[in-house]
């Protein structure tokens, strides 16, 4: 081959491939992450959104980019966080609880978006219906409220002598009537007194124990929600410094220390939600993806827990517990 001919063809590849392959890098999709929370408290969740999000072929860094946007708390920063990732033009948003979900639907009719809901999305206004969501918003529904009452029931029969029961709410949960509703129905079942304590701050949290403790509550059902997760270990804390036997909705509750523990995998829940996101990244709508609910739930006992506590646990829940922690 001619030395004129290698410099064309050289030419020739320096003009077209350069081209493509910067295009190649403008079609990296990118993923907007809108949270109400912290980076710290939600690395747990990441690294399962990640997990979920390489099953379907996504390595952050690699084909696909990712845009993280906090609230820090302050759900009064969602709307301006969501607006910002849209003008950004991400392709899908990763929106996460309920509160965050709607600043993003308000934000964008075009956008797919992706939530993990730990009320009825339906009632909450984020789809349609589970089966056919409609719109550009689908996700994962964690049955947060659904479970109270069950929770309720548990916590009684673990302390059977129980006159009166105290439930933890926060007054700021878009479901905590939903939630105060089913569990005074399971109490009045067991024929138990519910006594309601409110805590949106960690001050509050330590306000809601010293009215436990006045009203000589034999027990106590901490509801589900985000900020009382994060405030896990002053929960499980004060239970502990009281000699209240408690009830959570998560796993790591029972690991930090906590009694006992019913309700889904959050980390399975998450996976699940950066499957989503994936999906739709590979080309599915947000419409035709049915909004997934949870068909397993775990049930852990701490064994350690129920015994400085002076408590027999039943055979039939430790027949029933997943893991017992000793």
């Amino acid at each position: 081959m001619s030395a004129r001919r290698e410099f064309l063809i050289g030419m020739g590849a320096t003009l077209v491939w350069p081209p493509a392959a910067r295009a190649q890098q403008k079609a990296m999709p990118v993923i907007g992450v809108l949270s109400g929370g912290s980076p710290g408290p939600n690395a747990l969740f990441m690294a399962a959104f990640l997990q979920g999000l390489g099953e379907t072929g996504y390595v952050e860094g690699q084909n696909v980019s990712i845009e993280y946007r906090y609230a820090e708390g302050r759900s009064d920063l969602l709307p301006a966080l969501a607006a910002d990732l849209v003008g950004r033009k991400v392709t899908v948003i990763a929106a996460g609880l309920v509160p965050s979900a709607l600043a993003a639907k308000s934000a964008t009719s075009t956008i797919p978006i992706v939530f993990a809901a730990g009320t009825d999305p339906v009632e909450a206004g984020l789809v349609a219906s589970l089966a056919r969501p409609g719109g550009n918003l689908t996700g994962v529904s964690f049955l947060a409220t659904e479970l109270m009452a069950k929770r309720f029931e548990l916590i009684s029969d673990l302390v059977p002598q129980a006159g009166a029961i105290a439930l933890l709410v926060n007054p700021n949960a878009l479901n905590a009537e939903a939630m105060i509703s089913d569990v005074r129905a399971a109490a009045r079942v067991k024929r138990v007194q519910l006594d309601i304590l409110k805590a949106a701050t960690a001050a509050e949290i330590d306000t809601a124990f010293a009215s436990l403790v006045r009203q000589r509550a034999s027990a106590l059902v901490v509801s589900s929600n985000a900020f009382f997760y994060t405030r896990r270990d002053q929960l499980v804390a004060l239970a502990s410094r009281h000699a209240i036997p408690a009830i959570y909705e998560w796993r790591e509750f029972a690991d930090s220390g906590g009694l006992v523990s019913y309700g889904t995998s959050l980390t399975g829940i998450v996976r699940q939600y950066g499957v989503y996101v994936g999906k739709i990244l590979n080309g599915a709508k947000p419409a035709d993806l049915p909004v997934q609910q949870p068909t397993k739930f775990e049930l852990v006992i701490n064994l350690k827990t129920a015994k400085a506590l002076g408590l027999t646990v039943p055979q039939s829940i430790f027949a029933r517990a997943d893991e017992v922690i000793e």
